[in-house]
């Protein structure tokens, strides 16, 4: 028989996660057991926890998790790196006779794992160099200079992505094809069932509003500077996620808390909307309305799309 993956897609926000847990309670009820695969890429890092909303021990009810808190924040975490890891994770749990359920992530990612999608080579020492003006000069300076070279892959990433700018000069500089879209919707894994949660634009808005108050209600500013004594200001991915870039920056004395705040929200903001753009484009989305999905009912439908 083969076991279904079941992705959940959506913007910040969406309750996706929740709904996560809901659904493989309401799985492992009817006899059907089911694990959560993590695809979002912020999540890996230990200590990480309030500014990427990872969902804690008590909120995961007993389900098992796979893919958080699995590098330091130190470590470099690649799209290939976790495309590896996520498949493996995928086999593992439909191996045990489980139903894996892929949470979260971005368009990239959680694409790079399910879909027919290959990476193009890579260089060292020209990664090295951009890397030393990113840090010299700033993600929006490159992306100015991406703009230049390349518009219309500049289009398609944001000003403060410093990684994937990185990433778009370095493929520049060695001449290799710099496609301004992600490959056509071909899933390259057996039975992928995509769900996405949507959510009106206004209450995206103030849901993400919302959270970030929380966050630092929450105590985000004391998680950045633990993080920092562990090498956080070190790490090359870890370090620019939002919240924690922002957080850094009003450390660092180049905003005020209230300036900081502000920061996270819009940015959290402008990465809702790109990645809907991007999942708005994919016709095997099979849409919902966030907050009234029946657990239930999508239980019955993941069990309906079991094949011998």
């Amino acid at each position: 028989m083969l076991l279904p993956i079941i992705q959940l897609v959506g913007p910040t926000a969406s309750g996706k996660s929740g709904l996560a847990v809901d659904l493989a309670l309401a799985l492992a009820e009817r006899g059907q057991p089911a694990e959560v695969v993590n695809a979002d890429s912020m999540l890996v890092y230990r200590g990480m926890d309030i500014g990427t909303a990872k969902p804690s021990p008590a909120e995961r009810r007993g389900v098992a998790h796979h893919l958080i808190d699995i590098m330091d924040v130190t470590e470099t975490a690649s799209v290939a790196q976790f495309q590896s890891l996520a498949r493996a994770a995928l086999d593992e749990v439909r191996g045990r006779g489980a139903v894996p359920i892929l949470v979260g992530g971005s368009a990239l990612y959680s694409r790079a794992i399910t879909d027919v999608f290959e990476f193009p080579g890579t260089d060292e020492q020209t990664r090295a160099r951009w890397e030393q003006a990113l840090a010299e000069r700033g993600a929006r300076a490159l992306h100015a200079e991406l703009a230049a070279r390349a518009p219309e892959a500049a289009v398609e990433i944001l000003p403060d992505n410093g990684r994937r700018v990185v990433r778009a000069l370095e493929l520049l500089d060695l001449g290799q094809d710099l496609r301004p879209t992600l490959p056509t919707w071909t899933y390259a894994l057996e039975g992928v069932h995509t769900i996405g949660l949507a959510l009106d634009r206004q209450v995206m808005d103030e849901r993400i509003t919302q959270r970030v108050e929380q966050m630092w209600a929450d105590g985000l500013v004391e998680e950045v500077r633990g993080l920092l004594e562990v090498g956080l200001a070190r790490g090359r991915t870890a370090s620019r996620a939002i919240g924690y870039r922002q957080v850094l920056q009003y450390l660092a004395g180049e905003f005020d808390e209230d300036e900081a705040r502000a920061a996270v929200a819009a940015a959290t903001r402008r990465f809702a909307r790109k990645q809907l753009g991007w999942y708005r484009r994919d016709h095997r989305i099979d849409w919902r309305q966030a907050g009234t999905v029946e657990p239930a009912e999508l239980a019955e439908h993941v069990l309906g799309l079991r094949q011998s």
